[in-house]
């Protein structure tokens, strides 16, 4: 299994993929005991997808993929992490994936947890819970702040998401000089991109490496 694509070929294979999806005509790829088999000995798959855990946000049914086909890593919110940074430099140099997907989408109960959060009176989470969402929370105050509101009722939770999923892909690309040197050098490329649940879309928010400018 040679790799062939270039970062744009993978998220287009994904877009379409996505859009089979969307349309309900869905290929159902490398799904069949021939590919089993064939991955049996390595993997090679199309892109690595960073996404939050949230059970509606199944990855390979997403964009209309198989067995091998992504490497996934996941977890409430997508928060970058130790191991999430790992877990994308290991697909990046050991499986050399030219695309890592971050996937964010709309009614995240994480963005919300971390939005109420920021108000005088939240109720206290459980210390585990609140750690992994607190990095939401500047993005709840930017779009407070920018919106003129003053209260956690003034904050719009999609707004919210999208700059998280901003801060989500700079934060990527400042923590890990493996990541960042890869798509220096072109060999790599970011789509972060936010899910519609009730469309079933996968729409682009921001992209690195491919056709837009580095937010570093």
């Amino acid at each position: 299994m040679t790799r062939t694509l270039t970062p744009a070929a993978a998220w287009q294979q994904m877009q379409e993929g996505n859009q089979r999806f969307v349309a309900d005509a869905p290929a159902h790829p490398n799904q069949d005991v021939a590919r089993r088999k064939d991955l049996a000995s390595a993997q090679n798959p199309v892109a690595t997808l960073f996404g939050c855990s949230d059970s509606r946000l199944a990855a390979e049914i997403i964009f209309d993929l198989g067995l091998g086909d992504l490497f996934v890593v996941r977890n409430a919110g997508q928060v970058i992490g130790e191991s999430i940074v790992a877990s994308l430099e290991y697909a990046v140099a050991v499986l050399e994936v030219p695309l890592i997907v971050v996937l964010a989408h709309d009614s995240c109960g994480a963005v919300r947890a971390a939005i109420d959060g920021t108000a005088i009176d939240a109720a206290p989470l459980p210390p585990h819970i609140w750690k992994l969402i607190a990095p939401i929370v500047p993005a709840a105050r930017k779009v407070l702040v920018e919106s003129g509101g003053t209260t956690v009722a003034d904050i719009d939770s999609e707004l919210v998401g999208q700059e998280h999923l901003r801060n989500t892909v700079r934060d990527l690309l400042q923590s890990s000089e493996l990541i960042s040197n890869a798509v220096a050098e072109g060999r790599l490329g970011i789509v972060g991109a936010n899910y519609r649940l009730s469309e079933g879309t996968a729409v682009p928010v921001i992209t690195v490496g491919l056709d837009t400018t580095d937010p570093r």
